[in-house]
């Protein structure tokens, strides 16, 4: 069998450069074109990359300003996409699943590519069933400059497929200044914190008469734990159509 043939947009950052170097290590995987702006020995674009090499996957770990043009590309060319970065809102997920659809390709995006991150997504909507007040605390480092982190984002829009939360006290009801509540993603109020020593952390707190339920994933300092999600889902995408949402999905 032919080893899938993959571009890494992003191929020189911090969990890029990891997912490379283990498509590499792979006997059923191939990296045929690596994306990065700062390093003049790879592509600068998505786009010039597969109008110069067939691919059959492009997986993204670049940022929030370019993620969404990058699937959009790749889509257009009928190439598979794996995305890993944050940034991309449910309208951009309905137009890209509109898309891939269409062209009969797969995009397989996760907030959060670590099989933790994914237990918290699958964990959080059983825990919504039964208790029906929960918020979600995003924490990431100081120089992150989108918010709420994919990951939270992705963790709101999922206990949404279960029900609402419910809020005593409205926000457009708070006395005092409503940006203290947090964003309102999905219906979830989604509190994001920017400061030193975090990488990506995310914390839903459920809530009822008298108890509390806390479900947390921690990232440390290594990509290492988003490298096997990251393969496992390059894996799936040849034999997917359309969008899925979540590592979880794949787990099964």
């Amino acid at each position: 069998m032919a080893a899938i043939r993959v571009c890494v947009a992003g191929i020189t950052g911090w969990t890029g450069s990891a997912v490379a170097e283990a498509i590499q290590a792979a006997e059923d995987l191939e990296v045929v074109a690596g994306v990065a702006r700062s390093d003049q020995a790879q592509f600068s674009s998505v786009a010039e990359a597969l109008r110069a090499v067939q691919a059959d996957v492009l997986v993204d770990y670049t940022h929030a300003a370019a993620v969404k043009e990058n699937v959009l590309a790749a889509l257009e060319g009928d190439v598979a996409v794996v995305v890993g970065s944050s940034g991309l809102t449910a309208d951009d997920y309905t137009e890209i699943d509109a898309l891939a659809s269409k062209k009969g390709v797969a995009v397989i995006a996760a907030g959060n590519f670590s099989v933790s991150a994914a237990l918290v997504l699958r964990f959080a909507t059983e825990a919504a069933r039964h208790l029906e007040r929960w918020e979600v605390i995003d924490y990431a480092s100081a120089t992150k400059p989108d918010a709420p982190s994919g990951t939270s984002r992705e963790l709101a829009e999922r206990v949404a497929e279960v029900r609402a939360p419910v809020l005593d006290v409205p926000v457009e009801k708070t006395h005092g200044a409503r940006e203290g509540r947090g964003a309102t993603v999905a219906g979830t109020q989604v509190h994001s914190l920017r400061l030193p020593s975090f990488t990506v952390s995310t914390e839903v707190v459920f809530a009822g008469e008298g108890q509390r339920l806390s479900l947390r994933h921690d990232a440390g300092e290594s990509a290492t734990p988003y490298v096997a999600g990251t393969l496992l889902a390059v894996r799936a995408a040849p034999s997917r159509a359309g969008l899925t949402r979540g590592l979880d999905r794949l787990l099964d």
